[in-house]
Parts: structure tokens; C-alpha cells; sequence
């Protein structure tokens, strides 16, 4: 796990200095060490966070062969591939080696034998050919630009902009659908001139431009698959037992977090199943607040178990005085309030553990969302799975902000309405082509990454996936219940966890928060990125009325404006959120 960039040109060697902006600007993802390679017109730098081999995993890896790669990310069978390479001398113990000398016998198309999350760089020296790849589902992040000079790439977009390779210029659509959605869709991000490499997507460069590429599906092609439901709940047992296993694989302590749900709760039981020494889980907990808090089932559940249960507690004053810095990591946006405890509970993991498992992608595989119920049901009573905007109807944006922000969902919709797809898989699909990746996996990695924690999803695993997406659709909703089969197979792997019992979906109270300090408004309202976007003395009123239907609209305005000073603005936090939104007026 680490931070990887570089750079290719048209013509002639990478300015070092570039290459030393890059890699400082992403030093937090990867505090154990720095390496550098360059050769040719290209240059690629990694910070690492040393995960397996400790001693000799350091990057870039070369192959003796004129190739070298650096890579962000666990490849999971890599000792299965080292198996499989009979007669193949290996020079470290990596996981990461593997993938490079697949590429010499393989070339791009390699990343089909991998298992794992990861975005790579591998430059193929004989060739004159630097090849980017990300895994299927987009755990790991990478970003690429392309002017006359040439091209680059970086874990993070605000790298590419502090190399001064890109200036932090808004994308208007962006933009939109970041204030009406959360989340910014498909490849292009919120700044011109920057896009992200697509979910499983590998492109080859030459001369300083991309020439081809391809991508790798996450999600099997084709209709459900009936089966019995004893056979489906052993192969189930079976697939997700032999998942998390292969994510426990490390050289180093690691933990879960536990929020009591369904999807934590099936990590648990089987990390218990596997760890006869017990497992360290870290739950979240928002005491004095009215919304549910999950300690308590966490703590039973831990206890159900044997494992050590860490509980961490989030208050209004910590959202003050952390929300500055989570928006300063959330350099891709996503205004999601669940990147708040996230953030804490890996700043708290990180004193006992490097690695942190959890349950993101149980919803989307299974079928867990309310939203799926609504499109499963027949015309004409099927909803649609667009969402309402955050500032529908509320008269704050400014006329045109928020034009044609459904744009890139339908695009989305429209590619995974493949034959003999049911409604119900179209709709996991969508929210696997975006929702997940833009949204729910870039606020784990960057709040993870900033703490130097390294965050695996079990769930996300391409033998997982393609057991659980072609499930029947009875098997995922049934009787009104999302992620049915999962409830079955709880039911008897911790009858503790009472997954038929109705559940509560997970909030943050950043709406009773705001509501308290209604004098934030003022500061809100006056910053310039909060000026641009939105009606004179309407941002004001709106925070003065900030309530249940309207909290999330003021929290998406308070994210932003402090999201916009960092990104936009250049300026370092160095305060609370009050302090750092005066500072500015």
C-alpha cells in the first residue's frame, strides 16, 4: 500500500524536480519509505507503506529484464502466481513482484490473473511503453493528465496540481454533481485536465500519450443463477471464508471495523472463525446525540465472539475540529458524512494496527439498498434509481449549477442494462460503476491513507463477486429485505448478530451539529467558493432553518466551502472549522 506517480514525456528526460513534488505531495500515504526510478523519458516515484516483505518490498522492482514497476494496492494471490511461475526467480518476497514478470509473458492483459486491489505503473524499458492499470471495482485510485509536455500520473489529483502539472481549475458538470449527488461520476473529476483511470481500465502509453486501452469487468455478464438454497449457502460459507483469508494475508497487526451491521457483522464471524487468537475490532459510537448508536450491538457481538472490542467515540467537537482535515484529504470529493468516524477510527486503529478490514460492497453485491427494492418492483409501480438532488426544490444554487448533474448516471445506466440482466442486477451495476468507487471507496482510501492505515474489502473480490451478483434475485430481497442470503447464513454463523431484527441505517448527526451553531452560516456564506455557486443571503437562511430535510444540504455547503479553501485556494488547515472559514472573510 503506498502512493505512486510519474511521469512520461514526448521527448527527453522527466524534470527531477517534478518527480520530487510528486512524490511529497502524496509522502502521507506512504511514510516507510521512498523510491525512484527513471529511464528514458520516463520517471516513476513511490512512498510506501510497508505491508508484506517489510524489509525487501521496497519499489520500484525491476525485473532484469528492462521493466520496472511501482504499485498502490495487495495483490492477494500472489503466492498462488509465484506457484504457478515454475522455474521463475523472484527477488523479493513482494506481492507486487508477481504482477511484473506476469506482464512480460502476458503484456496489458496480465490484470485478468490478478486478485486483489491495486493501481500500477509498470514501464516496459524494451518497449518504450508505460503501461497504468486500477482493479475492477476501483479500490485503489489513480489519476492521469495529459498536456503537450507529456503525460502524468498519482495516487491523488492534488499531487498532479502541487507538481504544478495541472492548475485547480472547476469542472462545472462536476461540480453540479457534486453538490446534487455527493459524488462526482464516471473518469472525468471535478478538475479540468484531470481524470481517473476507470474502474479496471488499462492503458498503454508511448511517446508521452495514451494509444490504447482496455478494462476489466468487475461483474460477470449474464442473468441469475438458481440453485438450491443449501447449495448456495455452503458455496457462499465457502467463498467468503476463502476471501477474508486471503485479505488476513500480511506481515503486519490488523484489525476490522465494526458497525454492527449486517455486512461487518459476516466480516467478523469469519475473522473470529479464522483467528483462534481473537480479532481487535473498532466501532464508532456518537454519545449525547439522537441518532441510533451501535456501540452497544457491537459491543454483544464482539463479545459473541471473543474479540477485543475498541470503542471510539465521535462528538460535535471533534466534527469542528477534524473537519478541516478531512476535507483536505478528500481531495477527489465526495461529500459523504460517514468520512468523519472514518477518519477517527483509522487516526485510532493506526496506534495498534497497519491493516483494517471492513464490510464496503455488501450492499451493492447482495442487494442490500431500499433503493433496489423500488426498482425490482413491476411497471408501473418500478421507481427510478436517480437520486433526488441534495438541492431540489431549495432555491440556494444558482441558476445553470446544478443543468444536466443526472447526465453521467444515465450514461451509466444505459451501459449495464445488459441482456438478460434483471432490473435488479442493472441497478447493483450502476451503483458499482459509481457510487461505489467515486464515493464510498475514495472516502475509505483517503481517509485511511492519511492516517497510514491500509483498508481491504473482502466483500469486493472477484470470485465473491461473481457468486454474489448472479445470485437469483429472491436470494438477495426477499419479504422486504435487502441481502437476504446473508441474514440466512448470519442466522447460523452468529445468531447474536439478529440479522432478521429491522436495522437502522447508518448516520452521522452532522445535521444536529450544524443546527447548534447556526452562526457557522454566516462564515459559510461568505467564503468565495460558497459565493460563486450560490444566491446572495439564501445560504445564510438556509443554515438558520437547518433541520432534518435540510441538513444535508448545509453539511454538503459547509464540506465544500472548506473543501474549495484547500483544493481551490491553496491554503493549508491549520485551525477548526470556525477559525479556518473566518480566516478567510
Amino acid at each position: 500500500m503506498c502512493g505512486i506517480a510519474g511521469v512520461m514525456t514526448a521527448n527527453g528526460p522527466p524534470d527531477g524536480q517534478v518527480l520530487d513534488k510528486l512524490a511529497d505531495a502524496l509522502a502521507h500515504r506512504g511514510p516507510d519509505g521512498r523510491g525512484r526510478h527513471v529511464s528514458g523519458n520516463v520517471g516513476l516515484v513511490q512512498n510506501r507503506l510497508s505491508i508484506i516483505d517489510l524489509e525487501g518490498g521496497r519499489q520500484p522492482i525491476l525485473d532484469g529484464a528492462g521493466n520496472a514497476i511501482v504499485a498502490n494496492g495487495e495483490i492477494y494471490n500472489y503466492l498462488e502466481l509465484k506457484s504457478d511461475m515454475a522455474g521463475q526467480v523472484f527477488a523479493t518476497g513482494s506481492d507486487c513482484e508477481p504482477p511484473l514478470h506476469l506482464y512480460r509473458h502476458q503484456g496489458p492483459a496480465f490484470a485478468r490473473s490478478l486478485r486483489g486491489m491495486y493501481a500500477f505503473a509498470i514501464h516496459d524499458g524494451g518497449a518504450q511503453k508505460l503501461v497504468l492499470g486500477r482493479d475492477p471495482f476501483g479500490i485503489k485510485p489513480l489519476y492521469l493528465t495529459e498536456t503537450a509536455p507529456g503525460l502524468a500520473f498519482a495516487s491523488e489529483p492534488q499531487a498532479l496540481i502541487a507538481a504544478g502539472l495541472v492548475k485547480p481549475e472547476l469542472d462545472p458538470a462536476a461540480l453540479a454533481e457534486l453538490l446534487q449527488l455527493q459524488f462526482t461520476t464516471g473518469t472525468r473529476t471535478i478538475f479540468k485536465g484531470i481524470r481517473r483511470l476507470g474502474a479496471g481500465e488499462t492503458v498503454v502509453a508511448e511517446g508521452g500519450c495514451v494509444t490504447e486501452g482496455r478494462r476489466l469487468p468487475a461483474l460477470p455478464a449474464g442473468g441469475p443463477v438458481d440453485g438450491g438454497l443449501d447449495q448456495m449457502l455452503d458455496q457462499l460459507d465457502d467463498t467468503l471464508t476463502e476471501s477474508v483469508e486471503l485479505h488476513q494475508r500480511s506481515d503486519v497487526p490488523y484489525g476490522m471495523f465494526l458497525s454492527g451491521g449486517i455486512d461487518s457483522s459476516v466480516v467478523l464471524a469469519l475473522m473470529a472463525r479464522l483467528n483462534p487468537k481473537g480479532v481487535l475490532a473498532f466501532t464508532a459510537g456518537f454519545p449525547g446525540t439522537r441518532v441510533h448508536d451501535e456501540r452497544q450491538h457491537a459491543r454483544d457481538l464482539a463479545r459473541a465472539v471473543g474479540a477485543r472490542h475498541v470503542e471510539v467515540e465521535f462528538t460535535e467537537s471533534d466534527f469542528w475540529e477534524l473537519l478541516p482535515l478531512v476535507a483536505a484529504a478528500m481531495d477527489d470529493p465526495a461529500a459523504d458524512y460517514a468520512c468523519l468516524p472514518t477518519f477517527k477510527l483509522a487516526r485510532e486503529a493506526r496506534k495498534e494496527v497497519k491493516v483494517i478490514l471492513s464490510g464496503e460492497g455488501g450492499d451493492e453485491l447482495f442487494g442490500g439498498y431500499g433503493r433496489y427494492r423500488h426498482a425490482m418492483r413491476p411497471w408501473p409501480l418500478t421507481k427510478s434509481m436517480r437520486r433526488k438532488g441534495t438541492f431540489d426544490g431549495l432555491d440556494v444554487l444558482r441558476d445553470g449549477i446544478t443543468s444536466h448533474w443526472r447526465h453521467g448516471m444515465k450514461l451509466a445506466e444505459r451501459a449495464e442494462a445488459l441482456p438478460g440482466r434483471t432490473r435488479l442486477q442493472v441497478a447493483q451495476a450502476v451503483d458499482c460503476t459509481d457510487w461505489l468507487p467515486n464515493d464510498l471507496l475514495t472516502k475509505a482510501d483517503r481517509c485511511l491513507m492519511a492516517n497510514g492505515i491500509e483498508g481491504r474489502v473482502p466483500f469486493l473480490d472477484p470470485v465473491v463477486a461473481a457468486f454474489a451478483f448472479r445470485l437469483p434475485d429472491h436470494l438477495k430481497v426477499r419479504k422486504g429485505l435487502g441481502k437476504w442470503i446473508l441474514r440466512r447464513w448470519l442466522e447460523t454463523a452468529l445468531p447474536a448478530a439478529r440479522p432478521f431484527d429491522k436495522k437502522r441505517g447508518f448516520t452521522v448527526p452532522v445535521a444536529e451539529w450544524i443546527a447548534a451553531k447556526p452562526q457557522i452560516g454566516q462564515l459559510v456564506a461568505r467564503q468565495p467558493g460558497i459565493a460563486e455557486i450560490c444566491h446572495p443571503g439564501a445560504v445564510e437562511a438556509l443554515f438558520r432553518t437547518c433541520a432534518k430535510d435540510t441538513g444535508f444540504a448545509c453539511w454538503t455547503l459547509l464540506f465544500y466551502a472548506l473543501w474549495h479553501q484547500r483544493h481551490v485556494l491553496g491554503k493549508i488547515p491549520a485551525g477548526d472549522a470556525f477559525s479556518e472559514l473566518a480566516d478567510r472573510i
